[in-house]
This record gives C-alpha cells, structure tokens and sequence, in this order.
C-alpha cells in the first residue's frame, strides 16, 4: 500500500485518547508558543500579512506536527486549520489534504468522560445507548467528538459528546489576542475587529451548547425532509442533553472519497445545486443559514443526497437584512453604484460611498462566480484568495460592516472553494436569482 502521511496522522492522532485540554489563558499561549504549533501561527501570520512565506514549504513531517499541536489545543486554533484546510486554494493538494484532517479528527477524550458526560447529561436514559456505545470515536472536532451507537428499537446512530473542558478553552482563547485575531481576520475581513470578535466569542460558545444545535437541526430537518437531494439527521431528543447530541446515522463518502470516484457532470450539479441551494438558498428563503460549510461536514450518499452535519454555527437574520443582502447581490451583479451604495447601506455598511472603486472591485470578486449567465464552474480564480484580501485590506476596513454579518464572508468563502473543488458547470447567476426570488421573508 502507498505511503499515505494524512492517513497514517489519523492513525496517529486516534491512538492518543485522552489527551486534556489546556483551559487557562497561560497554559493554550505556552502551547501555542511550542515549536509546531509557533510554526503554524507564524505561516498563517504571514499569509494574512500577504508574504511570500507559506505552509507549502513545511515537509509532511512539520505538517503532522502542525496539525497534531492545533488538534490538542482544539477550539480556535483547530478551526483556523480547518478554514486554511480548504479555502486556501494556492496550497498544494499534499498541504491542504494533511491540514484537512482536522476537519474530522484530533486526540479525542478519553472514553471514560465520554461515558461520563452521557451518564450525567442522561441519566437512565442513556442506559441503552452506553451499553452499545462503540469505543473509539469515528470522528474528533473542535468542540465534541462522534461515537457510533445503537437505540433500543435498533436504530443506528451518532453520539456526539462535547469534549470536557471545551468551553473554558474557547473563553481562554478569545483572551488570547493572536489567536482570536487571526481567526477574525481569516473569516471577516474588513468588519470592525471589536464586533467580530465578540460576534465570533458568541457564536463559538453557541456551538458548545448540543441543546441548542439539536434545535437548529431539527428545524434543518423539517425544512429539509422532503427534499430529494439534501439529507439532514433527524435528532433523538430522548437521548440529547446539555454536552449530548444524538441523531439518525448516515453512510457516505467525504469529498475527497467522492471526487476520487470520479463522478459524472451530471453529478457533479446534482451535488453543487443542493449545497448552494442549503448554504444560500436558506438564508434568502428563511433568514437562516449553516455558516460552517466546511467539507467535514458533508457526506455523498450514493443516491445522489448530500448528508449535512453540524449546526452548531447558526444564524438567523430578519427579513430587512435579507431583503439588504438579496439587493446587493442584484446591484453588484447589474454594476449599478447608486442601487449597491444603498444596499450597503441597508445592511449596516458604515460609509459606502468612501473609497467606492475599490469598495465595488472587492464585492464583484465576492460575487465573481454570479457575474457572468450561462453555465460555467466556479474555479479557484473565483474563491476569494487570503492574498488578495490582504491587498485590499486597507479598503476592506473602511466598509466598517456590523461584526453580525462576519459568517457571511465564510459561507461564500468557504462554499465557492468547495465548489471550485467539484466543478460542476452550472448558471450560478440563474441559480442565485431563482433563491432570491423565492424568499418568503419579504
């Protein structure tokens, strides 16, 4: 068998259960200053500072080490990995496929405070599911790790289990400014800094509250149950609780596994429309939107369904803001200044007429895949560039929009390097204007 380094980190990475969880201040800055981890946070530095200097030039030696340091710290320095993993498109393959194991694995808990956490969030309710509980998680995140169960009517299911410690990390984090920077700078550039960080702080505590996605997840679910090509969990709330989150379980192939197989065209838009239509479409349609959309949380079913995981990053807006957002993406796409001035306006935009040439070249390369009808595939010149958004930096700060629209960037960020990924040849502009024009919010 070929010599596979991402493979063998996973392996790796597994077979270290029970690594803690530093939770102070001090202790997640001495460990982020050790030398893989200082490593990491110096690449990334530079990258948004737009140097020449990048995570290519690490051998797949330095790399594991990288990735095994940002997996035991876990809350914000693991999910920068993750975002790096897949919407940096000027890595290599090799790079971004070692960093992707991040988005599914880090040292998990040990399994005896797994079973803890379940027998206090559950009580007698657990009984059941912790006789059948299968040892090792098939899945280890920033916030929680997946084990593999059965309920007592022989439902298979996934248990997701918050990592113990979890919340103090990411309170510890958000006092580290580099750490809490970086991500803001990462995921929202150009919003004001103080916001997003309280913004972010917010919604990464959010994720850690299993009650609260299982809601989320069952509002995607009802959403979503009659739709032919999205699959969303259905949640069992019998067994769910604080740190406890327990849904139906899917089979299916990640991303890499599903391009590997080298799908047809047709299958291709198949999978491309659902995610855009999930990630956008529900935001134009219901003011709601998944903002994680990282390709650790997909899974393609072999009857074409995309299984969607992970609504702990949720956010809702109301239907004036919608309404700001659906115009300006008609304005930048018409070229039409007075019509994207005053939908930038709408949405909370500090000063849109200052620095407006350059305000208008950022916002067409956000929407650069919409800007051209007839089908074509979103490429990597279309997913916005870490350098790119460095050069315009100055301008960017100027928008000074609300630290509420941070998600926003990620999800067209992140969803247009996943479809640069697939490359499937769709009318994205047709696409985008049929969502927006079945909202039900007006």
């Amino acid at each position: 068998m070929a010599h596979d380094p991402a493979r063998e980190l996973v392996d790796k990475l597994r077979a270290k259960e029970g690594k803690r969880i530093s939770t102070s201040s001090l202790g997640r800055l001495q460990k982020t200053a050790t030398a893989a981890a200082r490593v990491g946070m110096d690449m990334l530095a530079g990258r948004l500072r737009g140097d020449d200097f990048g995570l290519g030039r690490l051998s797949p030696e330095a790399l594991a080490k990288m990735v095994e340091s940002f997996g035991e710290l876990k809350g914000v320095a693991m999910k920068l990995g993750q975002i790096l993993s897949y919407v940096d498109l000027s890595l290599s393959p090799e790079t971004r496929r070692m960093l992707s194991v991040l988005q599914t694995m880090s040292q998990p808990a040990a399994f005896s405070e797994v079973l803890q956490t379940i027998r206090e969030d559950l009580g007698v309710r657990g009984r059941g599911l912790l006789s059948r509980l299968e040892r090792e998680p098939v899945a280890s995140a920033s916030i929680g790790q997946v084990h593999r169960s059965v309920l007592d009517d022989g439902t298979q299911v996934a248990v997701k289990v918050r990592h113990p410690g979890i919340v103090d990390a990411i309170r510890a984090d958000f006092k580290t400014a580099a750490l809490g920077t970086a991500f803001a700078r990462l995921t929202a550039p150009g919003l004001n800094l103080e916001e997003v960080l309280t913004e972010a702080k917010a919604r990464f505590l959010e994720e850690c509250d299993y009650a609260l996605e299982a809601r989320r997840q069952s509002l995607f679910q009802t959403t979503y149950a009659e739709h032919p090509f999205i699959a969303i969990p259905v949640v069992h709330p019998s067994v769910c609780g604080p740190r406890v989150l327990t849904s139906t379980w899917h089979d299916g192939l990640g991303l890499e596994a599903f391009l590997t197989a080298a799908p047809f065209q047709s299958e291709r838009v198949r999978a491309s429309r659902a995610l855009y239509e999930f990630y956008v479409g529900t935001l134009y349609r219901h003011g709601l939107f998944n903002a994680d959309p990282h390709p650790g949380n997909l899974l393609f079913q072999p009857d074409g369904r995309i299984t969607i995981f992970d609504h702990g990053c949720v956010r809702e807006f109301d239907r004036d803001l919608v309404a700001g957002l659906v115009r300006l993406s008609r304005a930048v796409r018409a070229d039409d200044a007075r019509a994207t001035q005053a939908a930038l306006s709408a949405i909370g935009m500090f000063n849109p007429l200052q620095d407006f040439d350059i305000t208008r070249s950022l916002l067409r390369g956000f929407y650069a895949p919409l800007l051209a009808s007839g089908h074509h595939a979103v490429t990597s010149d279309h997913a916005i560039s870490i350098r790119q958004v460095v050069k315009m930096k100055k301008a960017i700060l100027h928008m000074r929009l609300p630290g509420k629209l941070m998600f926003l960037f990620r999800i067209r960020i992140g969803l247009y390097a996943v479809l640069a990924r697939i490359g499937a040849r769709l009318d994205w502009q047709a696409l985008e204007d049929e969502l927006a024009e079945s909202t039900q919010l007006r």
